[in-house]
């Protein structure tokens, strides 16, 4: 009897130590999930696409946004904070997006519109899972869509462009021919027009964003054609362009050509070695990293804005131009502020258009 009693009596204590530990370890057991991750934490990851993390562009800026936002929220680089994934071609796009879905993340970008496809196909795949892509529109209720007032940037280096011109002859070299690169062109050319009505804008396309040699080529054709000022939206292919007008600085210190970056401040592509010059003129910033930003706080708060397009301008920081200005005139600059004003009151819409473009009779 004494037996059963003292076996019943530690059963007892036993059984209320479990229940104890269990209560004890709630709360901790509430801040972590099934992969043992600290749900206090939101994590957030992106994927680029084939231009890689270092394009001195946008896939750049966006994880510059996401480093922000970890270092803001006392988050580390890893599964348990921010992340990148790089692709090297098409086919890693879906199978890097779902890699990031394994692991848990809480928000995955799809950085550029070559991911649209692949963003679209995972999120039908995932529908408990958040997305967000740049540079266009993917129609699900758990994709946000991240679009830009490129144009209006544009606009604001094709005046610089237009003031600064030495023979009224200026160039743009784009990536891809799309809507999107369209922005970017149509409005260099407003802006370019719109301070001087006798410049000429000569486009070529590259048909490719990672084709530096192209983008070599294009520009030297164009220099040797008079032109002295090229703006160009190009990605890796940009970086050709650059490339093209130091050597031909170097060549020729005293002959004035130019280069307009795009996405980021692009001055240091410019630098001519061993001298003190800069072909860089002026960036035209495209803010990916504050749209970036922007939104992993919007989710982190509970305000995912699934299935909405938000759109970035000049009013909300989101495109403008660099603050190297070393090359940039101080009446150019005055003549930015006035176009800016113009813009954020409304009193001058910039085209993103051909059909828009040719509405103004620039």
């Amino acid at each position: 009897m004494k037996k059963r009693k003292l076996g019943l009596a530690l059963s007892l204590v036993l059984a209320a130590g479990t229940l104890l530990g269990a209560c004890g370890n709630s709360e901790n057991d509430d801040k972590e999930s099934s992969n043992g991750k600290n749900k206090d934490n939101f994590t957030v990851a992106m994927v680029t696409d084939t231009g890689g993390v270092d394009d001195e562009s946008f896939n750049q800026s966006a994880w510059k946004g996401i480093q922000e936002f970890g270092k803001d929220n006392g988050l580390e680089k890893g599964k348990d904070g921010y992340n990148y994934l790089q692709s090297k071609s098409d086919a890693d796009y879906a199978k890097n997006l779902n890699t990031l879905v394994r692991e848990d993340y809480q928000l995955i970008y799809g950085i550029g519109f070559l991911l649209a496809e692949a963003v679209g196909e995972v999120a039908d795949q995932r529908p408990d899972s958040h997305f967000a892509i740049v540079d266009t529109v993917v129609d699900k209720k758990n994709v946000a869509s991240i679009n830009f007032k490129e144009q209006q940037g544009s606009f604001l280096v094709g005046v610089i462009a237009g003031m600064q011109t030495k023979t009224n002859k200026v160039g743009f070299i784009g990536g891809v021919e799309s809507e999107l690169i369209k922005k970017f062109e149509v409005g260099f050319k407003a802006g370019v027009l719109s301070v001087n009505p006798d410049a000429k804008v000569e486009v070529k396309y590259a048909g490719d964003f990672n084709k530096a040699d192209i983008g070599k080529s294009t520009a030297g054709s164009m220099y040797s054609s008079g032109i002295d000022i090229i703006y160009h939206a190009a990605g890796g292919t940009g970086k050709g362009v650059f490339t093209e007008a130091v050597e031909q600085k170097q060549k020729d210190p005293k002959r004035e050509i130019y280069v307009i970056g795009v996405d980021s401040d692009q001055a240091k592509l410019g630098a001519v070695p061993g001298t003190d010059d800069n072909i860089t003129l002026t960036s035209m910033l495209k803010r990916v990293d504050v749209a970036v930003k922007d939104l992993s706080e919007k989710a982190k708060e509970g305000n995912f804005p699934g299935g909405k397009v938000i759109e970035y301008g000049i009013e909300e920081n989101g495109v403008g131009i660099s603050e190297t200005k070393d090359n940039v005139t101080e009446e150019s600059l005055k003549a930015v502020e006035e176009w800016t004003e113009k813009i954020k009151s409304g009193e001058f819409v910039v085209p993103g258009t051909d059909e828009e473009l040719e509405k103004l009779d620039l």
